[in-house]
């Protein structure tokens, strides 16, 4: 079995389309179907089934996807082991969501950027039902995750810390200077939140939902932040997103405890040969994580 022919198989059997097979590969979707045909005709078996405009894997087709994967990381490691020269390299796609691709991330890919040049980072901001999927179907080489869960199906993950949450609002806020506030405390505040999906906002929200209406919702982290600067409301967020705001008097932080506890984690697909660039970003990404503030 011809490497490439298991690329072509491995990319089309996790996207179930040729077409979208052939655009992510950069190939001809004529390319991409006589791949397949050659590989089928190789083995003698379908790996495919022709459903009029749509596809799906056989049995055959999903016996061979995680021999096809341990065999693509195979031949991605051994090429990196004989052809890197001592330096690092390869790409890696990497799933994140966006308080850490802000506030968290900047010196890791600023280090990679200038130490690990021959290292190409693609940051593909998503969250965290769509992060973990694409991490299980192989799109995303690794993820970061910002979970109150630890365990996830089909993933190996490691934890790097816990974030911490402050909740914040305007100086002027009533609610502001206010000792020991409960949840019951902030059903006459009004919410501003990210989109729903989001960790912390979609746990901030189940908690509150006995006393408040719902949010306001300004879907990122910076247009939040201005929305309770502006008096329109108090928000839960990573105290790092926070910091220079709480510093400068802009935002102050309410005495509410949050009953839950979120830990920023990287995470990969069970199983994954990890190959020698990748192991590094992990490295350097749990160091970096265990030296922040």
């Amino acid at each position: 079995m011809e490497p490439r022919l298991l690329v072509t198989f491995e990319k089309v059997a996790t996207v179930l389309s040729f077409t979208r097979a052939a655009a992510e590969l950069a190939y001809a979707q004529s390319s991409v179907t006589a791949q397949i045909r050659a590989l089928e005709s190789s083995l003698g078996v379908e790996l495919f089934e022709r459903l009029g405009s749509r596809i799906r894997l056989t049995e055959a087709g999903e016996r061979l996807v995680p021999y096809a994967r341990q065999l693509i990381e195979l031949t991605e490691e051994a090429r990196a082991a004989v052809t890197a020269a001592g330096e690092p390299s390869g790409t890696l796609a990497l799933g994140t969501v966006e308080s850490l691709t802000s506030y968290r991330l900047p010196p890791l890919l600023e280090l990679f950027h200038h130490r690990y040049p021959g290292v190409r980072l693609s940051l593909r901001p998503t969250l965290g039902d769509a992060n973990r999927r694409a991490l299980r179907d192989g799109t995303y080489d690794l993820g970061f995750l910002l979970e109150r869960e630890t365990v996830h199906e089909g993933l190996e993950s490691e934890v790097l810390g816990e974030e911490p949450l402050v909740l914040v609002a305007a100086p002027g806020h009533p609610l502001a200077g206010r000792a020991g506030l409960t949840s019951a405390d902030l059903a006459a505040a009004a919410l501003v939140g990210t989109e729903p999906g989001c960790a912390y906002r979609d746990l901030f929200e189940a908690e509150l939902r006995p006393w408040s209406p719902g949010f306001l919702e300004f879907g990122t982290i910076e247009a939040s932040k201005r929305g309770v600067a502006a008096g329109l409301g108090i928000a839960l967020l990573p105290r790092i997103v926070v910091a220079a705001e709480l510093a400068a008097g802009e935002l102050t932080a309410l005495d509410w405890e949050p009953p839950f506890t979120l830990f920023t984690q990287i995470a990969w697909r069970r199983g994954k040969r990890l190959p020698p660039h990748a192991r590094l970003f992990v490295e350097r990404a749990r160091r970096l994580v265990a030296e922040s503030p």
